[in-house]
Parts: structure tokens; C-alpha cells; sequence
């Protein structure tokens, strides 16, 4: 993951500030850049990676096609055990790892995706997704979402766990 650049801009009322230019690679690539309304003359306002990490979880699960967030087999053999436990859920950021500078974000996906979606256009929304909710949300430019595709869900994957033999008659 490109670490995101952090840099500390003067600004000069009626000024774009220094480091701004329409070359990002964020949602509106090819668009000039808004300053940042993170950093004004009034003071500065800190997004915390946790913040990030589940604006992007949450923004990732919306998409269709998308079973999960997280690792494989082991991850999933957890959250079996954990929906078990009650008032137990499922983190909103697993499966999510974010890199939050002063301007910028940088986001890695980790997902199973439902068996027979277009693998292609599940990142492809899942990358404007996770792009437009940071954005608009948090105002921070996200140069780069990374999605690491590790599993397919396959119907009557969870069944048997979840199917109790009850005999013939009840």
C-alpha cells in the first residue's frame, strides 16, 4: 500500500493551497482539487484510521456480489463461533486496512465474493464506492483502494452448520 503524504500547507486567504492539483487518482480524477477543509486558517481537523476503516467496510458491504469481508477459512470458522455468542457481532472494519494521512487515504479490501458475479465489476463498484463514501464523508482523497479477492461463497456453504439432525419425527 503507497503510504499517503502528509504535508502541512500555509495558507493565504483567496489561495489554493500548495501540494493541491487535479492529478490525484481519488473519485474525481481529472477534476482540479478543492482545498482541503481539513486544514484551515481556524485549525485542523484529525479523520482516525478507525473512522476510515469502517466508512470503508460498511461502503464495501452495500455492493452486490459482495458475501464478506475478511480472511478465508479460519476467519470464517471464527465468525461462526462468534454469531454463536450473544450480543457478539461481526467488526464493521474486518477485512479492512486503511492508511489515513492529513489529505489522504489509502485502502486495502480483503473479500469473498458470491460464486458467478463478474469478480471485474464487483472491485470496480466496490472501488467507486469506497472512493465516494470516504470522500464525501471525511473529505480525505483516497489514492488508492486495493481489494484482495481470497474467497468465493458457494450456496450450502453455511448449511451444514447451521442444520440440526432432528430424526424423522418430531
Amino acid at each position: 500500500m503507497t503510504k499517503p503524504t502528509s504535508r502541512t500547507a500555509v495558507e493565504v486567504p483567496g489561495s489554493v493551497p500548495s501540494g493541491i492539483s487535479g492529478s490525484g487518482s481519488g473519485a474525481g480524477s481529472g477534476e482540479v482539487a478543492k482545498p482541503s477543509q481539513l486544514v484551515t486558517t481556524f485549525g485542523t481537523t484529525t479523520i482516525s484510521d478507525t473512522v476510515v476503516q469502517k466508512i470503508a467496510g460498511l461502503a464495501a458491504r452495500e455492493v452486490s456480489g459482495v458475501h464478506s469481508l475478511g480472511g478465508g477459512g479460519a476467519a470464517r470458522a471464527f465468525n461462526a463461533l462468534r454469531e454463536r455468542i450473544p450480543g457478539a457481532s461481526a467488526s464493521v472494519g474486518q477485512g479492512v486496512t486503511v492508511e489515513v494521512g492529513e489529505k489522504q487515504a489509502a485502502v486495502d479490501l480483503e473479500i469473498m465474493v458470491e460464486y458467478g458475479v463478474a469478480i471485474t465489476d464487483v472491485a470496480r463498484t466496490i472501488r467507486k464506492n469506497v472512493i465516494t463514501a470516504i470522500e464525501q464523508i471525511t473529505g480525505l482523497e483516497v489514492v488508492e483502494v486495493n481489494i484482495n479477492v481470497n474467497d468465493v461463497y458457494l450456496p450450502g456453504d453455511d448449511d451444514d452448520t447451521s442444520r440440526t439432525d432432528t430424526g424423522r419425527v418430531q
